[in-house]
């Protein structure tokens, strides 16, 4: 019975320390795994600040060098794990942070669409010589959530520069408002985001993320973004992510899937169940969406010469959820290409 209790003791005091944080509008005060760099360039007519970690190989390195997408509700500095494995692994990491998440800048005013993310990064990847210097001019990709919509739309932009997609998770492997999702407003989706506080984060996480599996080590994540949305930042902050949104919803990549001229692994946690507007789908289409055990299959089979590697039961994040299962498999599949 104590232990119970000083369990639950411990975890409404995370809860409260999560609750209580407080970042910059660019993240400022949240400690990143690696140093954070700054790419200045001018897009749409104004000066912005893309953030990214550039972390070189352990050792004596193999010449390659993969990047990291982050998903919506993630940053690079979720990518920690992920990060330490592909360094030790000889690869150069290149860890981005898109414009409107996390330490990269926030626009007042800004046009959202997946193609202008991916001429973002593929600025960003020439400014540090990254295209020169990989093997062949070629980089893999690795996208995890929304990341694998912006890794798609990067491979089919400049398919002569990657050597392998891999997705982990990606949503997006269904047409949301083909489906009968309804469609929320810019600023339906403002007025939501506005109220997201630790305890919402931590909630959802908890039931599509992990799959109730939760570890102590997940509240950096929640306080992560809680704090940004709780800073300064906290108008423009909801604001950006509400047109991130409006853009996942309006621009899926899923029919161009065929069109997909690179080497492609697909690792799928088969336990997940997010989906865009899922909350808000009549009955009949919330229980058709969102089903990865049956996405991930379909998937495949559009995307030529794919594979699928599954992880039984895990949530949208793999990597985070079994990092030593996941490593081993992206390693294999990096190494089979």
């Amino acid at each position: 019975m104590v232990r119970h209790l000083l369990a639950a003791t411990l975890a409404a005091l995370i809860g409260t320390a999560a609750s209580a944080a407080a970042y910059g509008p660019e993240l400022q005060g949240f400690r990143y795994p690696y140093p954070v760099q700054q790419f200045r360039f001018n897009s749409q007519g104004q000066t912005i600040k893309m953030a990214y970690m550039d972390v070189k190989p352990q050792g004596t390195g193999n010449g390659q060098a993969i990047v990291l997408l982050h998903g919506k509700n993630f940053c690079g500095a979720t990518w920690e794990t992920s990060i330490r494995a592909l360094a030790g692994a000889g690869y150069r990491v290149i860890v981005p942070d898109q414009i409107g998440f996390c330490a990269s800048t926030k626009p007042p005013h800004y046009q959202y669409s997946f193609h202008q993310l991916a001429q973002n990064t593929m600025a960003l990847l020439q400014k540090i010589g990254v295209t020169k210097e990989a093997k062949d001019g070629k980089v893999a990709l690795l996208g995890h959530s929304t990341g694998g919509m912006l890794a798609t739309r990067f491979a089919l932009m400049y398919p002569q520069n990657v050597s392998h997609l891999l997705m982990v998770n990606p949503i997006g492997l269904e047409d949301w408002k083909a489906l009968g999702v309804p469609y929320r407003s810019v600023d339906q989706w403002f007025e939501r985001e506005l109220k997201l506080t630790a305890d919402s984060v931590r909630s959802y996480e908890k039931s599509t993320y992990y799959m109730n599996r939760w570890k102590p080590e997940y509240e950096k994540w929640v306080d992560m973004l809680a704090g940004l949305n709780a800073g300064p930042g906290h108008q423009v902050v909801a604001w950006n992510s509400a047109l991130i949104y409006d853009m996942i919803y309006t621009q899926p990549v899923v029919h161009e899937f065929p069109n997909l001229k690179v080497p492609v692994t697909l690792m799928i946690g088969d336990g997940d169940t997010t989906a865009i507007g899922g909350d808000i789908a009549p009955p009949d289409v919330k229980a058709k969406i969102g089903n990865y055990k049956v996405l991930g299959k379909e998937a495949v089979k559009r995307i030529p010469g794919a594979r699928l590697v599954e992880f039984p039961g895990m949530g949208h994040a793999p990597q985070m959820e079994d990092p030593e299962a996941f490593h081993k498999a992206l390693l294999q599949a990096l190494e089979s290409r």
